[in-house]
C-alpha cells in the first residue's frame, strides 16, 4: 500500500482545531487531520446515486422502445463497467492526500491539468443543471407553486450551504439521507412489484434493438464513471494505512448498488406509464401504490438531489481552483474555497434557468459525451498509478510549476488528444455518427477503443520515460519528513 510521512505539507504541520467549515481545498492533507472510517464510502456513493436523477437515467432505453428487460439489462451492464474506474481511483485518495486532479498533474503537468479540469467542470455543471431541473420540478409538483427560479434560488442555497461547510458533514448528511432513503424508497420499490405488475412482453427482450440498449448501456455506463474525476476527493481524509482493497470494495458497492437500483426503478416505472416525465412517473407509481403517497414521495427524495447537488459544488469548486492555481498560485484558505463552491452553484442555477427542450432527450445526450470525454482520462489516470509509476509520487513537487512533472505533461495530453480522436469513428450520438458505427448498424462501441487506445498510448509515450530526478526527490522528501508516496502494492 501507499505509506506516507507523518508531515503536513504546511509549514504548520501541528493538528488543528476542528472547524465548522473547511479549509482545505487542493492541498495536502497531513496525517494529523486523517479520519474516518472506509466503511462511510458506501452510504456517501450510495447515496449520490440514489436519487431521482439516477432514476430519469433509467428511463432512457425505454423511451426508445427497449422493453424493460432489455433496460435492465443494459442498466445493469453499463454501471458495472463504467463504476470499475470510478472505484479504482476511489483508492488513490487515502494513499495520497490529494484531491483527484492534483495527482493528475503527474500525468498532464502543473497547467496541462487545467485542461481536464475544464472538461470535468462543464460535465459536473452539466449534472448539476439537470439535478436542479428536478429538484425545481419535484417542488412545482408537490406545493403546487409554479415558480422555478424561486426554487432554484432555493435549492442552490441550501446545496451551497452544505457544499462550504464541506467534507466531513457531507459524509455524516449522506448516512443519515441513507436511512430516509431506504425506509421511503425501499418500501416503494418492493410494492411497486406486487401492486404494479409489467405486462408479459415489458419482461423479456421483445424486438431487441441495438440503438436503444446502447444509448441505455452508455448513459449507465457514462453515470457510473461520471464521478471518477472527483472520487478520491471523498476519501482524501482517510487514514493512509486504509486498505486499496476496501476503499475500491466499497465505493464500487456504493454506485453500483444505488445507480442499479435507481435506474431499473426509472425503467420500471416508464414501462408502467409510458411518455410521463420522471417526476409524474413516480408519482403516478406512489399514488398507484397508495393513493395520495406520490406527493410524500416526492418530498422523501428532494434532499436527495440537494445533496447531490453538493457533493458535485465541493468537487467543482477544487477543481476550479486547480486551474486558476495552475496558472496564478493561489493559497488554499477557507475564503480561496467558499467563492469557488459560490462560484459553481451560481454557474448551475443560471444554467437551469435558461436550459430549455426535452429533459430525457437533452440529459441521454449529454451522457453520451460525458463518456467520451472522460474515458481517455480515466484510463491514462488509472495506467499511470498502478503500472506506470506504481503509486510513487513526489507529492510536494505536484505544487511546483517548475517541478519534476514539468508544466504540460506531454505525454499524457497526446495519449488523451489519441484516445479522443481514435473514438470519433465508432461514435453514434443524434448529431454526429462515424463511418465505422454507420457500418455496424449504429452500435457505440466508442468507449471501449478509447479505454484501449488511451491506455495503450500512453503506455508506448512512457516507455524509457527517465524517472531518476522524481525518484530523487522523493528520497529527499522522506528524508526531510515531507509528504511523499513510497511504495506500492496491491492488497487483497
Amino acid at each position: 500500500m501507499i505509506t506516507t510521512s507523518t508531515t503536513s505539507a504546511t509549514p504548520d504541520a501541528a493538528p488543528r482545531a476542528a472547524s465548522a467549515i473547511e479549509v482545505k481545498s487542493i492541498d495536502f492533507v497531513p496525517l494529523s487531520e486523517r479520519r474516518g472510517s472506509v466503511a462511510s464510502l458506501f452510504p456517501l456513493w450510495f447515496m449520490s446515486n440514489a436519487n431521482l436523477t439516477t432514476l430519469a437515467t433509467g428511463m432512457l432505453g425505454v423511451a426508445m422502445g427497449a422493453t424493460f428487460g432489455t433496460s435492465v439489462l443494459a442498466i445493469v451492464l453499463g454501471v458495472a463497467v463504467g463504476t470499475i474506474f470510478t472505484a479504482f481511483h476511489s483508492a488513490q485518495g487515502p494513499q495520497l492526500g490529494l484531491p483527484q486532479m492534483l495527482q493528475s498533474r503527474a500525468q498532464f503537468g502543473y497547467r496541462g491539468v487545467a485542461v481536464i479540469c475544464l472538461v470535468t467542470i462543464l460535465s459536473i455543471v452539466g449534472f448539476n443543471v439537470f439535478n436542479q431541473i428536478l429538484a425545481a420540478e419535484v417542488l412545482t409538483t408537490t406545493t403546487g407553486v409554479d415558480a422555478p427560479q424561486l426554487w432554484y434560488v432555493l435549492i442552490t442555497a441550501l446545496a451551497l450551504a452544505l457544499a462550504v461547510v464541506g467534507y466531513h458533514w457531507i459524509h455524516r448528511t449522506q448516512q443519515w439521507l441513507t436511512l430516509l432513503f431506504l425506509v421511503t424508497f425501499g418500501v416503494f420499490s418492493v410494492a411497486a412489484i406486487f401492486v404494479l405488475p409489467l405486462p408479459a412482453d415489458q419482461l423479456g427482450f421483445g424486438d431487441f434493438a441495438w440503438p436503444a440498449f446502447l444509448v441505455q448501456f452508455a448513459g449507465a455506463a457514462g453515470y457510473g464513471l461520471g464521478w471518477a474525476p472527483y472520487v478520491s476527493d471523498y476519501s482524501r481524509y482517510l487514514p493512509p494505512r486504509t486498505s486499496p482493497a476496501a476503499a475500491t470494495f466499497y465505493t464500487y458497492a456504493g454506485v453500483f448498488v444505488g445507480a442499479s437500483w435507481l435506474m431499473v426503478l426509472g425503467a420500471f416505472v416508464a414501462a408502467s406509464f409510458a411518455d410521463a416525465s420522471p417526476i409524474a412517473a413516480v408519482a403516478a407509481a406512489a399514488d398507484g401504490i397508495l393513493p395520495g403517497s406520490g406527493t410524500w414521495l416526492l418530498i422523501a427524495a428532494l434532499p436527495g438531489l440537494i445533496s447531490v447537488i453538493t457533493v458535485n459544488i465541493y468537487a467543482a469548486s477544487i477543481e476550479g481552483i486547480t486551474v486558476i492555481d495552475s496558472f496564478r498560485p493561489l493559497a488554499a484558505t477557507r475564503r480561496v474555497r467558499v467563492i469557488a463552491c459560490t462560484a459553481v452553484a451560481l454557474t448551475g442555477m443560471a444554467g437551469a434557468l435558461f436550459s430549455t427542450g426535452d429533459f430525457l432527450a437533452n440529459f441521454g445526450s449529454f451522457l453520451v459525451i460525458l463518456l467520451y470525454v472522460l474515458v481517455p482520462w480515466t484510463s491514462i489516470n488509472l495506467v499511470d498509478y498502478y503500472l506506470v509509476r506504481k503509486g510513487r509520487y513526489a507529492i510536494m513537487e505536484m505544487f511546483r510549476v517548475d517541478g519534476v512533472y514539468g508544466t504540460w505533461g506531454w505525454r499524457g495530453l497526446t495519449a488523451y488528444a489519441i484516445g479522443i480522436l481514435a473514438m470519433v469513428p465508432f461514435a453514434s450520438t443524434v448529431w454526429f455518427v462515424g463511418p465505422i458505427a454507420q457500418a455496424i448498424g449504429g452500435i457505440d462501441i466508442a468507449l471501449f477503443v478509447g479505454l484501449v487506445v488511451g491506455a495503450v498510448a500512453y503506455l508506448v509515450l512512457c516507455i524509457g520515460m527517465d524517472r531518476r530526478l522524481e525518484e530523487q526527490r522523493i528520497s529527499e522528501a522522506l528524508e526531510a519528513g515531507g509528504p511523499a508516496s513510497v511504495s506500492f502494492h496491491a492488497e487483497g
